[in-house]
């Protein structure tokens, strides 16, 4: 599952990773990435497994999976053919939500101090290789805190110390989120990243105007596109029908109005025919979301 789990609230702690795993916060019991390339990642758990991480509470750098020896040292090269870190990608590239939970072992002041905290959901802003303090390489993904996920409060310099000794002290304070803004905003995030998805999926990841097909380490990159925006004033469906696969150069251009589409599908860039967009039998435009789009931009 993509996105907050019903009935658990940024700051909930478990005291053990079963308990987190009954709750559908992160269900493996010992892998730190859950997730696969096709689906993305659900959830990580932050816990101080691998010496490269770097936690500054709302923004994470977290690094992947793979090339560990049993006690906790890099021997080996990782690299993005791993499931968890295919599905970190998968997540970067589309945009998708991961949930973060935090243990105590984590070493960092915003750990608790004992047991695990659900800290809500971060999005994947980067990702890149480099060569790690054990000397291999490592791939390390930067994570940052959406809006309305609460930073966690780090612990005090004494606070920090009892990390060393769990069982003692308590756990930090978080601010909570009602849960209707959390899971309101988690859905709308969802429900947008699944028709893109399928549009990318029909097309290959390759724009339908310009027919470019961008490459990145791990996969290739797309942006779904609305014809018709959605929200006020606009009140575009969120259906494959107002939904096109394209570069980030023909988005922005669709959505200033540099590029418009007539009925029969010829691509007007600049007021004049620049092609006729690429379709796929199983992709069908809704030709309503295309006349309104033409008709915003008419000049």
């Amino acid at each position: 599952m993509i996105g907050d789990v019903p009935n658990v609230e940024a700051g909930q702690e478990f005291s053990t990773r079963r308990q987190a795993h009954e709750a559908g916060v992160h269900r493996p019991l010992q892998a730190g990435i859950c997730g696969t390339k096709k689906t993305g990642a659900e959830s990580i758990v932050v816990s101080g497994g691998y010496k490269d991480d770097e936690d500054y509470g709302d923004v994470i750098v977290y690094t992947g999976h793979g090339g560990q020896d049993g006690a906790g040292n890099q021997v080996s090269d990782q690299t993005l053919d791993d499931s968890g870190n295919a599905a970190l990608v998968t997540s970067y590239l589309e945009g998708l939500p991961v949930r973060v939970l935090r243990g105590y072992q984590a070493g960092t002041p915003y750990a608790p101090a004992a047991g695990y905290r659900y800290d809500g959901l971060y999005r994947v802003t980067n990702y890149g290789s480099k060569l790690g303090i054990d000397g291999f390489l490592i791939w390390q993904f930067r994570l940052e805190a959406y809006d309305d996920t609460p930073t966690p409060t780090p612990q005090t310099t004494q606070q920090a110390e009892l990390l060393s000794a769990p069982g003692e002290g308590e756990a930090a304070v978080t601010g909570n989120e009602t849960p209707e803004r959390v899971t309101s905003t988690v859905q709308r995030i969802v429900r947008s990243s699944a028709v893109k998805r399928q549009v990318k999926e029909w097309h290959d990841n390759r724009c339908q105007i310009c027919d470019l097909r961008i490459e990145v380490p791990g996969g290739s990159y797309s942006e779904g596109a609305h014809i018709r925006a959605l929200g006020a004033p606009h009140n575009g469906p969120d259906t494959t029908g107002n939904v096109l696969c394209l570069c980030p150069n023909c988005h922005v251009m669709l959505d200033a109005g540099a590029i418009v589409i007539e009925d029969d599908l010829t691509v007007i860039r600049g007021g004049q025919p620049a092609g006729t967009l690429r379709i796929d039998p199983r992709h069908v435009i809704d030709l309503d979301c295309v006349r309104h789009h033409r008709e915003r931009w008419r000049q």
